[in-house]
């Protein structure tokens, strides 16, 4: 017995130093295991990729003619679109032509942009928008310097347009304009209009003025032409037959005024225009719109679009509120005129050259 005893607390032993030898080693904290090692930085061009950059749009513009007007309202209206955040040669880009006041080449023109795709049309002109309303459907199209959208079939109505087209009129007061030349020459009967008969909007200003023209005492005597050449000689054949030339916001003979001065100042005959820039250019007075303005306006309604905020066939054709009377104190002395110093008080502005 005493012998198996020992036998096994030998055993025992053994078996003790064995197990307490296991725990030692287990109870060691083992080397932690090498991290993997962290991704690099990815080299320039590999695995990160520059954001890619905004899309820069593009904008079209038909001017059917230029002249100062015109001109204004294209000025302002890239002006007025770049405080809108739609700077020329960053954020957008322009392809800007003129149809020099020829309506095939205005379609010519439209049809080059929808073919390109741009992204805005802007039609300076009742010519130009009927060309580019004829060439897409599908490009928005802003236009400035249309009397009446609605007779020219540009749209709808005033204020539901309806397609893809809309935009801002220069709609004149002619019975305002007409009034500034009883002002001029209390005498004045008979008053002569040269206009473009291929022009709707001047057809339906020289309509304006024969019915608002009794009210006033005046007469019409119409000339109609059909191209720049033939202002000076429509302004002679008048010579004798009127006392005063109205020039209503027509193309083609806003480009061509020069012709009619050269007439007016010679035979000593008071001309009053539909806008500022004409006054400018040597006409006497107007009570208008400021084309500049008038395209800053468009440029508010084309930044709309352009930001997806509205749709052209949404959006009411706008029109001008304010008007101001603009006097060339330096035209009147051309053409005989002494000018009245009640009316001379009232112009927001006069030129003198």
């Amino acid at each position: 017995m005493k012998l198996k005893t020992k036998k096994s607390n030998v055993l025992f032993s053994v078996l003790t130093l064995a197990m307490l030898t296991l725990v030692t080693a287990c109870g060691q904290s083992a080397a932690p295991a090498p991290a993997a090692p962290a991704t690099p930085p990815a080299s320039s061009g590999e695995a990160t990729k520059p954001a890619e950059e905004a899309k820069v749009l593009k904008i079209g513009v038909i001017q059917i003619v230029e002249h100062p007007a015109l001109d204004a309202a294209r000025d302002g209206f890239i002006a007025k679109l770049a405080a809108n955040g739609f700077e020329k040669d960053k954020q957008v880009t322009y392809d800007i032509k003129s149809a020099q006041g020829e309506m095939p080449n205005a379609i010519t023109i439209a049809q080059k942009f929808a073919g390109d795709k741009v992204d805005l049309i802007l039609a300076i002109g009742t010519p130009a928008v009927q060309a580019a309303a004829q060439s897409t459907t599908d490009i928005p199209i802003l236009f400035t310097a249309v009397t009446d959208p609605v007779a020219a079939g540009l749209v709808k109505s005033m204020d539901a347009p309806g397609a893809n087209v809309t935009g801002t009129t220069d709609m004149n007061p002619v019975e305002e304009q007409l009034s500034l030349i009883k002002q001029l020459k209390a005498d004045a009967k008979s008053v002569g209009i040269i206009y473009s008969a291929g022009e709707v909007n001047s057809k339906v200003q020289v309509d304006i003025a024969n019915e608002v023209a009794g009210k006033l005492g005046l007469t019409i005597q119409e000339a109609a032409i059909t191209s720049p050449t033939e202002v000076k000689q429509a302004a002679e054949s008048m010579i004798g037959k009127v006392d005063a030339y109205y020039v209503p916001t027509d193309n083609i003979v806003v480009a061509s005024i020069s012709a009619l001065l050269t007439v007016a100042e010679a035979q000593k005959i008071p001309v009053v225009a539909g806008e500022e820039n004409s006054v400018k250019s040597g006409a006497i007075t107007t009570y208008g719109i400021d084309y500049s303005l008038l395209g800053a306006q468009t440029a508010d309604m084309a930044a709309k679009i352009l930001k997806g905020e509205k749709k052209p066939g949404e959006m009411p054709v706008e029109a001008q509120k304010e008007m101001k009377l603009v006097i060339n104190t330096k035209a009147a002395e051309k053409m005989g005129v002494k000018l009245p110093e009640d009316l001379v008080k009232k112009a927001v502005q006069t030129f003198d050259q």
